[in-house]
């Protein structure tokens, strides 16, 4: 399979994604007020969050009253369930998602009639930023059901006006048998379950029937070295896409065609950086910080400076394909994602990053946290691919401490490297479990 071209430069809706920044900023801050005002009129919680904070609606006079405004977060959202957080009566209310509660209560979101056109027009620009026309047909590997990402994009490529193959995840060889059979030219899904895709059409010999061209990618944190393996194996031109259930679903920010910084659909989302540990407000997007949103035009559910923990930086100067929202990087991380070895600061994110430096390495591993006495002991394990796994003892010796050093260069501290047969560590059909911390037991 030869590696996909980069697709045309399309920009969905110019007159929005291609605002002047000086009009941008005059919706914004009457887009606020009014958000504002609305969530202390209806949302009980939110008022008194205000009054407990000292800041009324009057208050808000511009985007630097942002501040004076409190925090949202995941706890105070859960406190709210099933419904204390909606501004709208439930007959208003279209459309229900939840986040799996799997770590706590769950948390609820809801969309009126106007918020599902609005989110429909949201997907619609990412997928034509990522290069999708009408002429495409579509394969949704997204779990549909409360989740958003599913339903969210199929809404989007019908917007869009492509064919959409609302396949759902799971059934790996099911799934490429669809993209052979119905001719699949983009695939959606988690960038984990790509490479597992991947490696899979490499097994079954398939490559050459396939015609992806386009993957569009979200749902977990992916490293730029994640990207050029997707590109190389799968053989499509990957983008990036981010969003969070609380905010909208996915939607909020999409990379272009130029893949360089995801563009933040800044007409409905308000988006600043803060220091994660005392959250103040970043002087400056280059130095990176938690990102925090705020709604601009959600009607059912408005939310107010959003933590979101996941930890990025703002990208300065304007982007060739012509949109004037602010791009933030990819996400670097997750805040409560970070493992603390022996005093330093760890995440996911930058083991992924090290690995796929290496050559010989392949995409899949296994981070395992445990502690021997008083020490935390960090231990990755490693594919390496068939050619690489050498039956000379001395060999392996040497990819191990070759690995080992590039980890420890990149950490600042040892991890124990253990090198893996090819698929022998855990695939997964939806968002990679990628840690086993062991210290949390028992």
């Amino acid at each position: 399979m030869s590696k996909a071209k980069k697709p045309e430069n399309r920009v969905w809706n110019p007159a929005c994604e291609c605002l002047p920044r000086k009009d941008l900023e005059a919706l914004q801050v009457k887009r606020l007020k009014k958000v504002v005002k609305t969530a202390w009129e209806k949302v009980p919680y939110y008022r008194k969050k205000m009054e407990a904070a000292g800041v009324a609606p009057q208050d808000i006079r511009s985007l630097a009253d942002l501040s004076k405004l409190p925090f949202t977060t995941k706890d105070d959202l859960r406190g709210c369930f099933p419904y204390r957080a909606f501004a709208v009566p439930m007959e208003e209310v279209v459309r229900i998602h939840a986040s799996s509660g799997t770590t706590g209560q769950a948390t609820v979101v809801g969309y009126t009639k106007r918020d599902m056109a609005t989110w429909s027009e949201l997907m619609a620009r990412l997928q034509t930023a990522a290069g999708m026309t009408k002429r495409d047909i579509v394969q949704i590997a997204f779990g549909y059901g409360f989740f958003t990402g599913g339903l969210g994009h199929h809404y989007g490529v019908e917007t869009v006006g492509a064919a959409v193959l609302p396949v759902s995840s799971g059934k790996s060889e099911r799934q490429i048998q669809i993209m052979k059979d119905y001719g699949s030219t983009v695939l959606i899904c988690t960038p984990s379950y790509g490479m597992y895709l991947a490696e899979l059409i490499g097994q079954l010999g398939v490559r050459s029937d396939l015609k992806l061209r386009l993957g569009l990618f979200g749902g977990e944190a992916w490293t730029d070295a994640m990207r050029q393996a997707l590109q190389k194996h799968l053989g499509v031109f990957a983008t990036d896409n981010y969003g969070l259930s609380e905010v909208m679903g996915p939607g909020v920010s999409c990379e272009c065609v130029e893949q360089h910084g995801l563009h933040i659909a800044e007409d409905h989302f308000l988006p600043e950086l803060i220091d994660p540990a005392t959250g103040a407000p970043g002087a400056d997007g280059a130095a990176g910080g938690e990102l925090v949103f705020t709604t601009l035009t959600k009607e059912a559910i408005p939310v107010v400076r959003y933590r979101t923990r996941d930890l990025c930086h703002f990208l300065p100067g304007d982007c060739p394909c012509g949109r004037t929202g602010r791009r933030m990087s990819k996400v670097s991380a997750r805040s409560d994602d970070m493992l603390i070895i022996r005093g330093v600061n760890v995440y996911p994110q930058q083991i992924e990053e090290a690995l796929l430096s290496i050559e010989g390495v392949a995409p899949h591993y296994q981070i395992v946290v445990s502690r021997e006495g008083a020490l935390d002991e960090l231990e990755v394990l490693v594919e390496i691919s068939e050619g690489i796994f050498f039956d000379q003892m001395w060999k392996q010796q040497e990819m191990k401490q070759k690995i080992e050093h590039q980890l420890e260069t990149s950490l600042a501290v040892h991890a124990k490297v253990r090198l893996v047969e090819p698929g022998s560590t855990p695939r997964s059909e939806g968002k990679a479990v990628r840690v086993i911390d062991q210290r949390k037991k028992g």
